[in-house]
């Protein structure tokens, strides 16, 4: 074709690529698929001309990186992956479609994956989150000879500031806020759910009477997938007993229903701030394990009990208890 059809606008996207759009005067723009002059292009321009919607504009274009991506939703590599897991990595997937989805996958560099983990680098758990969600996906590509190459092979992660993490909560902490929120109260019952099961929020919200057989909590946790057997200490029961709690869950909202993890956060924080204690539910998680391994839990026990594995967190609570048990031993030597 020499000479433009009616109402087409011709777009480069930052990435090079031609796109083309149907649009009259100052109406919406409908997006053309497939190359100009093509079946599938002409099909979409005539059905646009006669106000139809083209009936290809769902497909996505197999060069592209929305394509891929699709793709990669289907397969193993993708599905095994936690529930936890796989919706922290739709979220950067979602990011990372908006900005660049229709881009050629094959046209993906070295240097766009830099570009992103740059963009993201004064968060730098985001940036690490994005390098792992693509590296996962583009590894698969190569594995499956969608790709030669693997554009984000020796891109690493912006190093994280050392710091202890979360802060811990101590005994003091817990004794300030109980003075707050006696049993009784849903605070209670909420703090005493994350404390005496060491649990991650997303967990915490989750685990109901349904999860309990002869005194013990059973539950695969989200991020890992790993079971947990939880022992319903003395102290818990008598939390869960004053209540109040949901038919299925133990933590509830002041509705009396279930929370998501990220409201049960914002109102903990809430009520840790009421009490005086600056702190969050996951360094309830710290306190926790600290405690076991001050009374002598091994690694062992303790991956079992919070759900690690690799020895890399437990060690480093048992270390810090040996260490403790061995200043104090020392200075009673004195």
């Amino acid at each position: 074709m020499t000479k433009r059809l009616p109402y087409i606008l011709r777009e480069k996207t930052r990435h090079g690529t031609i796109v083309w759009y149907f649009r009259v005067q100052d109406g919406p723009r409908t997006r053309l698929p497939g190359e100009y002059g093509s079946d599938a292009f002409m099909a979409a321009y005539r059905a646009a001309l006669a106000g139809e919607k083209p009936q290809d504009q769902t497909k996505d274009d197999p060069r592209s990186l929305k394509w891929l991506l699709s793709q990669y939703r289907k397969s193993s590599s993708y599905t095994s992956l936690s529930p936890a897991t796989r919706k922290q990595r739709d979220n950067i997937f979602k990011q990372v479609v908006e900005t660049s989805g229709e881009a050629p996958f094959t046209a993906i560099t070295r240097k766009h994956i830099i570009d992103g983990r740059e963009r993201r680098a004064k968060t730098p758990s985001q940036a690490g989150h994005f390098i792992a969600t693509m590296r996962g996906m583009f590894v698969w590509a190569v594995d499956v000879s969608l790709l030669e190459a693997d554009p984000t092979a020796g891109v690493k992660p912006p190093k994280k500031p050392k710091t202890s993490g979360f802060v811990a909560w101590v005994d003091e902490d817990v004794e300030q806020y109980y003075a707050k929120w006696p049993l009784g109260t849903h605070e209670r019952v909420w703090i005493d759910v994350l404390l005496y099961t060491g649990l991650r929020r997303g967990d915490a919200v989750t685990i109901g009477v349904q999860h309990v057989r002869e005194g013990v909590a059973t539950i695969q946790t989200a991020k890992t997938g790993t079971e947990v057997n939880i022992p319903i200490l003395p102290p818990l029961q008598r939390a869960l007993e004053a209540g109040p709690t949901g038919d299925m869950h133990f933590v509830v909202g002041k509705n009396g229903k279930p929370l998501v993890k990220e409201s049960f956060g914002n109102m903990f924080r809430d009520a840790c701030n009421a009490a005086g204690v600056q702190k969050s539910a996951h360094g309830l998680r710290k306190i926790a394990a600290t405690r076991a391994a001050e009374a002598g839990a091994t690694v062992a026990e303790l991956e079992a009990m919070f759900g690690w594995s690799g020895g890399r967190m437990a060690s480093l609570y048992t270390r810090t208890a040996d260490r403790r048990r061995l200043a104090l031993r020392g200075w009673s030597k004195n």
